[in-house]
């Protein structure tokens, strides 16, 4: 039974999210999650046998609101 845990770097595209990235150390993963521009989240996975068993979003960022026009 092989298990290991990695941090993703997800991307919204859309209405759509997309992982672009993952990572095994959170410093590096956090660096690269905060220096996009678009909407982010930053996912702490755990894998067991290829198959994920547990998943934790410790982070959003970038624009959480729609903006409002006058």
């Amino acid at each position: 039974m092989e298990q290991w845990e990695q941090f993703e770097v997800w991307s919204q595209n859309g209405t759509q999210w997309e992982m672009l990235a993952f990572f095994q150390d959170f410093e590096v993963a956090s660096a690269v999650a905060r220096n996009r521009s678009s909407k982010m989240r930053l996912i702490h996975t755990v894998y067991q046998d290829g198959a994920m068993i547990e998943q934790q979003i410790l982070a959003e960022l970038g624009a959480t609101r729609p903006r409002i026009l006058k």
